[in-house]
């Protein structure tokens, strides 16, 4: 007689791991964005909540693919799928710090500290959904939030970026600024692909 596996606990701690680490990576962005230049070596900071990412998602993959560990808590395709829409979030936010410094940015502009702060809220909302799903309780709540952050996300790089052309500032600052917000709001849309994964994975699981 076979007896069925056990389900694997320490991938949802690891996923609990990268959800706190994405949660990071925004609040470091955040401040790196609204003191800037003042403190630009937060950037060292955000390169490094990168590298964690990337350590955490190897560890998710490896420890899916390795015998003995028990069953994943959930269907493999969407363990892969959840950990790596996970590190989009701290590569696309590493992405905006990154280029702060390479295109010379003098000073932080209003909407896209807005736009960061919505980063700081989805991922944080992404990191207690997470941490719901390792303790068995609703994830709706979390969920919903991320989903309205995405939406807010959207109208204030839109206003961003509207604004960039409408007074008249140097195309090439133009370009620069218009880089950044796509990278924070790639970084908010990973947050919503987080909640739509984890919503999938709480139906197939009714």
């Amino acid at each position: 007689m076979r007896w069925p596996r056990r389900t694997d606990p320490y991938l949802l701690e690891l996923f609990g791991q990268a959800g706190r680490n994405a949660a990071r990576a925004g609040v470091l962005v955040r401040d790196l964005i609204t003191d800037y230049p003042e403190r630009a070596n937060l950037a060292r900071e955000v390169l490094l909540c990168e590298q964690e990412g990337d350590r955490l998602v190897h560890d998710i993959i490896y420890r899916l693919n390795e015998n003995g560990h028990g069953r994943p808590p959930f269907d493999s395709a969407d363990v892969h799928a959840v950990a790596t829409a996970l590190d989009d979030i701290v590569d696309y936010a590493e992405q905006a710090a990154d280029s702060l410094g390479l295109f010379g940015v003098e000073a932080p502009m209003e909407q896209a500290v807005a736009l960061a702060s919505v980063l700081v809220s989805a991922s944080e909302a992404v990191a207690d959904a997470l941490s719901a799903l390792q303790r068995g309780d609703q994830l709706t709540p979390h969920l919903l939030e991320v989903h309205r952050l995405e939406s807010e996300g959207d109208r204030v790089t839109r206003d961003g970026v509207a604004s960039l052309f409408a007074n008249g500032i140097d195309p090439m600052v133009v370009i620069r600024w218009k880089d950044i917000f796509e990278s924070l709001e790639e970084a908010v849309d990973a947050c919503n692909k987080v909640a739509n994964l984890l919503e999938g994975i709480s139906l197939k699981r009714r």
